[in-house]
């Protein structure tokens, strides 16, 4: 049976980050290491954290330079056979949705399976104000601003000890970096699961403003070029269209 590391980034996620751990614990896949990476939050996430000890395998609570760090530490804690996140305002979609994840990894023989994600409003889970859903992978969709969503995505262990971590460089858009560099430069063919993987609350730190916005297009032009990789930079207007059309995407 695979095992399933689930890594939880939070700091200072008091309101929400009880809704993303009994997302996880609430799975019915027998197999999951469960992985908590704070940043030495000050407001109460740790108590509630600490209320459910019993159940999670490492919980780490240190100061981090940032969001990526504190991915990485969460990758080199996990033994699991496949990788997979979901943050402090983030949930599972369903109870089921690992069991069909790992099925999908057993029978497709892929090293990475992504499927779609939803955003709700923040206070009224049962609104959801954008889908996106992300479509069978090809040759030639990086190229035209699609991603797979990173919170969506399930990578095989043996891939980040083989083409290395999230870059700490970059720190709006790094998710994009790594899945341009395990699927298009290293041509590993991801697999689409078409159901909801994650649901997360409005918001996120390359939305929350638009110097955020624009760096966020910035780092994904130039992950192309860290890879050593041919982009148009037209790159950065085919983006945020495809996110655009999300808002007009039903479920």
């Amino acid at each position: 049976m695979l095992k399933v590391s689930i890594v939880t980034i939070c700091f200072n996620s008091v309101d929400t980050i009880e809704n993303a751990i009994e997302s996880v614990l609430n799975q019915n896949y027998p197999n999951i290491e469960y992985i908590i990476v704070d940043g030495s939050s000050q407001d109460g996430t740790k108590e509630i954290i600490n209320n459910y000890s019993s159940k999670i395998a490492t919980f780490i609570s240190e100061p981090d330079s940032g969001l990526y760090d504190a991915m990485n530490k969460g990758i080199k804690a996990s033994t699991g056979d496949i990788v997979g996140f979901i943050n402090s305002d983030d949930m599972l979609s369903n109870k089921s949705v690992i069991r069909k994840i790992v099925k999908c990894f057993e029978t497709s023989n892929a090293d990475i399976v992504y499927g779609d994600k939803k955003y709700v409003k923040r206070y009224k889970l049962d609104q959801t104000v954008r889908y996106w859903r992300a479509g069978t992978y090809r040759n030639g969709k990086f190229q035209n601003g699609w991603m797979p969503p990173h919170l969506s995505t399930y990578i095989k262990k043996s891939l980040y000890d083989k083409y290395g971590l999230f870059r700490t460089d970059l720190k709006i858009a790094a998710d994009y970096e790594l899945l341009l560099r395990f699927i298009v430069k290293y041509k590993n063919v991801p697999v689409y699961l078409p159901t909801v993987i994650a649901v997360m609350r409005q918001g996120g730190i390359s939305n929350s403003s638009i110097k955020n916005r624009l760096q966020s297009l910035r780092e994904v032009y130039i992950s192309w070029k860290l890879n050593d990789l041919e982009v148009s930079p037209l790159i950065v207007f085919m983006k945020p269209f495809r996110k655009v059309l999300q808002f007009f995407k039903k479920n």
